[in-house]
């Protein structure tokens, strides 16, 4: 095997949100920059709409195994392909609440106050939007955190049967508001008569990372991006002040890189294990620590009554019990429609269904999400066990959770639904995971400073959700984009890009 070095202004390693929209904000810059991504691209003609082959064969889930707490081997449900676990997510890129910048007292415990306040990630935030076309509408939430401007596109609109439903629980007294989505409707339809969520995007009807970020990126000359190219160092100076190579292997090759800039986005598992094997950015022990998972659960609303024809389903979701439990309580979380759950889906998640019953059911029902809060806890971490990666997760604030399930199913019956079904989704499924290397105002219990620099090294930065400090009780897509955004802006005053 041979080894071969060049010397890159800036690496970036990984693909997924964190990546592709530094990269993007980096590129117009003239740095020369190198994206390495362990994966590929999803082929033109994989199966991107089948969704037996999705959702009961796992397509396009590595067979990767990490261990749980009790060091049992599981298969996670992570995705390593250009664009990360963006290919298949449901497109929601919603903004953290300004409260969730904020201390805030839950029903287990405590969410931390972030280093900065909402206002000085929201332009941000507001870069973020425009550059992933995201669809939404203002003054429909309560809860929505001050804009500058519009989003730059109209929602998504309603289905009929879905319209229906959203015309229910506002009569039940709830405030349903339009999701902000990064979906080009008649793109993505155009590709197959089928919803986004968990199905990966080959059309360029979604607006992920691969489609928005890296391909924003690849059209200046100076980034370099290569595939199937696994990161499998980083070497420090002799000071360790610094990171002076990283190394990685692509067919079968090694190659050395001498970079001026690291960014390590390589999702917050996999970023944090690659420091913990390196023994890099983590004088503090913080690295690998407050792993964080939403607590999700799926629900299906069943009323022999309503007849589900809609093809996406996925454009609403509901708020009122994000910042309390409407009676002065502490917050219990968010609501929103997952994609379609079609007959196929349904059978492959429980396949002792006959296909009749499953029929029945979703053309009968509405399918929900519903987020809570996962508070950060040291001890609930990534850890290296052996050459295995272990995952001890630490399940926080299921207080509200449960609370946040009785309260929607309520709601659901009050609207008409008398049928309410809800499984709670364990840790094999990466429901936004974050926080194991956390941006912080003190070095001494935090591996970021509050521009995702790492305390111990001055020229490794982290902009994938491993830097975020809480979970909050959102799909947190947009907001790694931001934190990215912003980052870039400090990588080009900082190193001259």
């Amino acid at each position: 095997m041979t080894e071969m070095s060049s010397s890159p202004e800036i690496v970036i390693i990984g693909s997924g949100m964190g990546g592709a929209t530094l990269a993007a904000g980096l590129a117009w810059t003239g740095a020369k920059i190198t994206i390495l991504e362990r994966g590929d691209y999803i082929p033109k003609d994989a199966p991107a709409r089948d969704p037996n082959r999705i959702f009961r064969n796992s397509a396009f889930t590595s067979d990767e195994n990490w261990l749980d707490e009790r060091g049992r081997k599981f298969a996670p449900g992570n995705y390593y392909h250009v664009g990360g676990n963006s290919k298949l997510y449901g497109a929601v890129l919603i903004r953290y609440r300004a409260e969730d910048f904020e201390e805030m007292l839950h029903a287990d415990g405590i969410s931390p106050a972030w280093p900065f306040s909402y206002e000085t990630l929201a332009p941000w935030y507001d870069a973020a939007e425009r550059m992933y076309n995201v669809r939404g509408a203002l003054g429909e939430d309560q809860t929505e955190p001050p804009h500058t401007s519009d989003y730059p596109f109209p929602p998504v609109p309603d289905e009929p049967a879905i319209a229906k439903v959203r015309h229910r629980l506002r009569k039940a007294g709830t405030h349903p508001f339009s999701l902000p989505l990064g979906v080009d409707l008649d793109r993505w339809l155009a590709g197959g008569n089928t919803g986004w969520d968990g199905y990966p995007d080959t059309c360029g009807g979604k607006m992920d990372a691969e489609t928005v970020g890296i391909q924003t990126a690849l059209k200046h000359r100076n980034v370099t991006f290569l595939t199937n190219a696994r990161v499998t160092g980083l070497m420090a100076s002799a000071d360790r002040k610094r990171i002076n190579e990283v190394h990685y292997e692509k067919d079968g090759e090694f190659h050395r890189l001498t970079p001026g800039c690291v960014a390590l986005c390589a999702g917050a598992v996999q970023s944090a294990a690659l420091l913990l094997s390196n023994g890099l950015a983590n004088l503090s022990d913080q690295v690998g620590r407050c792993f964080m998972n939403h607590n999700a659960s799926a629900l299906l609303a069943i009323d022999p009554r309503f007849e589900n024809d809609s093809v996406y389903q996925k454009t609403f979701g509901i708020n009122d019990w994000y910042l309390s439990d409407g009676k002065g309580g502490p917050p219990l979380g968010n609501i929103q429609l997952l994609g379609r759950v079609v007959p196929d889906i349904l059978n492959a998640n429980i396949p002792s269904l006959p296909m009749p019953i499953a029929r029945y059911i979703s053309g009968h029902a509405v399918d929900l999400y519903a987020i809570s809060e996962d508070l950060p806890d040291p001890e609930s971490r990534v850890v290296l066990n052996g050459e295995d990666i272990q995952l001890i997760w630490r399940r926080s604030n299921m207080t509200a959770h449960r609370r946040l399930v009785k309260k929607l199913k309520s709601t659901m019956r009050a609207a008409g639904f008398p049928v309410v079904l809800s499984r709670l989704f364990d840790g094999r499924v990466p429901s936004h995971q974050c926080g194991t290397i956390r941006i912080g105002t003190d070095p001494n219990n935090s591996a970021l400073d509050p521009q995702c620099r790492s305390w111990d090294h001055s020229n490794l930065f982290v902009t994938d959700a491993a830097c975020l400090p809480t979970s909050a009780a959102v799909n947190p897509a947009l907001t790694v984009a931001a934190m990215a955004l912003r980052t870039s802006n400090t990588i080009k005053k900082e190193f001259g890009a």
